[in-house]
């Protein structure tokens, strides 16, 4: 992938986000980035990213607002809301026009209530 600004690939990023492509989404990432949502384990690899969005896309229905995206360097952050209230934001490094590191902050007990699915039993 050539060269290409942080602000100009996490917009990118949203829009496949919001179009549900966990494909297209994959392919923004380095082979071997990692993806670590605070809440969750961190998912490392390409193919392991493809198929963690490829799951929480046929489980839930989910759109991102952007609020604004902030670039610094190989850094870009972007700070997020949904429809149904919720909100957080993300950190991601970009190397060589990929993204090679995110960090994602959001609340999940409210994503799990407001889209119906199972709570944790811990």
């Amino acid at each position: 992938m050539t060269d290409v600004s942080p602000r100009a690939l996490i917009q990118n990023w949203v829009d496949l986000f919001n179009q549900g492509d966990a494909d297209g989404l994959a392919a923004l990432y380095a082979k071997d980035a990692v993806n670590f949502q605070v809440c969750l384990a961190p998912i490392e690899g390409r193919e392991n990213i493809r198929a963690m969005f490829a799951g929480e896309f046929a489980k839930a229905e989910m759109t991102c607002i952007v609020e604004q995206i902030l670039a610094d360097g190989d850094w870009g952050a972007l700070e997020w809301r949904d429809p149904l209230g919720l909100r957080g934001c993300g950190f991601f490094q970009i190397k060589n026009g990929l993204i090679q590191y995110q960090r994602g902050y959001w609340d999940q007990l409210s994503f799990l209530r407001q889209q119906g699915l199972p709570l944790p039993t811990e």
